[in-house]
């Protein structure tokens, strides 16, 4: 159920790109992408939440609520579909690698947990081979010795999905993980559905753009949480969650037949030495004296 997880996001890379199109030939404009997707998954989470009568949120249980919908709901697909207009899938599955180290990072500034010194290290050094990437790629892009854009806009999606996810988890414990991610899709429907309706596609749309919304409003946005959070509570949360550190690859896997990319070895060496801060990092997020269950 992990890996499953794991594959539901993992495509959410190459889909939004395929959503949104290039700056070139452009298809579906990323606002749209971003609240038609939510639209689709509250609608979706309106029947399940009424289906299985769950209680309303509590008040203590709305603030946590609004900052996932905040992060996972308008920043992280807000951000994503810009920066995937410039930049391909390949390329931003480097800079989302970071995202199991950041939502650690976000966890022990909210939730006030403590990390071993070795932690931080390996973040930063995730952070240095990030930065040393796009340095690597705005030059070879002709753009000088400068980070491009596009990396700043991913770098912001990192940040905003860890704080949604850190704001989710929360609430998970009294809320249950399927409950939590439908009660925040429904939640934003009041700002989603008008969002929609007004960043409506004017000119004709590719089927492709159109399915590609349909799996990140469906899979990405909704239904991966379901087999994700199941996976971590049927295996526990230590194990399962290393099945995270496949998603780059898969990311850049996925693009070769859907969006006709190449892999080079540029991008997956620095894929795989991410990937390696990140499992490290992981490792060392637990203090040395904290007790063993």
């Amino acid at each position: 159920m992990g890996v499953v997880g794991v594959v539901v996001f993992a495509l959410t890379l190459p889909m939004t790109r395929l959503a949104t199109g290039t700056a070139e030939a452009p298809q579906l404009s990323p606002w749209f992408v971003t609240w038609a997707r939510a639209a689709l998954a509250g609608s979706l989470a309106a029947v399940y939440l009424l289906a299985t009568r769950s209680r309303l949120p509590t008040r203590a249980e709305r603030g946590p609520l609004l900052l996932s919908l905040a992060g996972n709901v308008i920043g992280y697909p807000l951000l994503l579909g810009w920066a995937l207009r410039h930049v391909t899938a390949s390329h931003a599955a480097v800079i989302i690698a970071l995202l199991p180290l950041a939502t650690a990072a976000v966890a022990a500034w909210l939730l006030h947990q403590r990390a071993r010194l070795g932690f931080w290290i390996f973040a930063l050094l995730g952070s240095a081979l990030v930065v040393a990437y796009s340095l690597i790629r705005a030059a070879q892009a002709g753009h000088g010795f400068g980070l491009e854009w596009a990396d700043a806009l991913l770098v912001g999606a990192v940040l905003a999905a860890a704080l949604g996810y850190v704001g989710g988890a929360q609430v998970t414990s009294s809320m249950g993980a399927e409950r939590v991610i439908s009660w925040v899709c429904v939640m934003a429907l009041p700002l989603t559905v008008p969002g929609a309706l007004l960043t409506w596609p004017e000119q004709p749309i590719a089927l492709s753009a159109w399915l590609a919304l349909g799996y990140v409003g469906v899979f990405s946005m909704w239904a991966g949480f379901f087999a994700w959070f199941r996976g971590l509570a049927l295996g526990g949360a230590l194990r399962v969650s290393q099945t995270q550190l496949l998603q780059p690859f898969v990311s850049m896997l996925a693009a070769v037949p859907l969006l006709g990319e190449s892999l080079d070895l540029i991008t997956l060496g620095f894929a795989l030495a991410v990937v390696a801060t990140v499992f490290m990092g992981r490792h060392m997020a637990t203090p040395a004296h904290a007790a063993r269950p």
